[in-house]
């Protein structure tokens, strides 16, 4: 078997941050002794999410068996997922921060397990997704199946009433359009329109740029690119990878 280094694009403070979590749990369930150290348990899980490479490829360059692999990752991947930040919270900090809107978004991670979403013709998991104006995720939702409009998933997690309990309406794409004209902005559909709608679709777009690249920044972790795992774990993989994805903010 042949061995060889790899960088991982992460800054360190997403590294020590992962460290503390499993150095703290450690400390908490009294633990005496580990295969690998907090620092590798947490750069092993680091690089089998960001670069979506599988427990037989990753153990061998941690000398470890696949078994350990694998329980260290789900362990630090839970670690994380407690962090990722809750639905109300996240509108809560909008509204401190003197934001009028939040921008929404619907997310398909692709798995080889159910379910049939036939918008992107494929088997996945459908996430919904908030960030605010200028680009900071607020929540990341737990995983549905993706043969779930993103309007019907959007009702199941009440996001509706949330944005009127907390004085907020939601950009959305069209797929969105029918949820609720007064708290959900979507652009207008069809060719041929009237002046007054391309300024608004342009307007629109412009106002969810920021979102739209929040959204392209979680995409690059590679694990969401196809899930060959239990689809009940992908929650708490997104749910920890906005977790990270806040670290690498904090850390420009």
């Amino acid at each position: 078997m042949l061995l060889y280094q790899a960088a991982l694009p992460l800054s360190t403070r997403t590294l020590n941050f992962t460290a503390r979590l499993i150095r703290a749990h450690r400390k908490a369930i009294r633990s005496r002794w580990r295969a690998i150290d907090p620092g590798q348990q947490a750069l092993l899980t680091l690089a089998y999410m960001h670069q979506g490479h599988t427990y037989d490829q990753l153990a061998p360059g941690f000398g470890i068996s696949r078994a350990t692999a694998a329980r260290r990752v789900h362990e630090t991947i839970d670690l994380l997922s407690a962090q990722a930040p809750k639905l109300r919270a996240g509108l809560r900090k909008a509204r401190r921060l003197g934001r009028s809107f939040v921008i929404l978004d619907g997310i398909l991670i692709r798995t080889d397990r159910p379910d049939y979403q036939v918008k992107h013709r494929s088997r996945g998991m459908n996430l919904q997704a908030v960030a605010d104006a200028d680009g900071n995720l607020l929540w990341i939702s737990g995983a549905i199946r993706g043969s779930i409009h993103d309007t019907a998933a959007a009702r199941i997690w009440q996001l509706p009433r949330l944005l009127r309990e907390h004085g907020l309406f939601a950009l959305g794409d069209k797929g969105y359009q029918g949820l609720d004209h007064d708290l959900v902005v979507t652009p207008y559909k069809g060719k041929g329109k009237p002046e007054y709608q391309k300024a608004h679709n342009r307007l629109h777009a412009r106002l969810r740029g920021p979102g739209e690249r929040m959204f392209a920044e979680l995409k690059k972790w590679r694990i969401l690119r196809k899930l060959r795992c239990d689809p009940h774990r992908a929650t708490h993989i997104a749910r920890a990878i906005a977790t990270l994805n806040h670290q690498e903010r904090q850390s420009r």
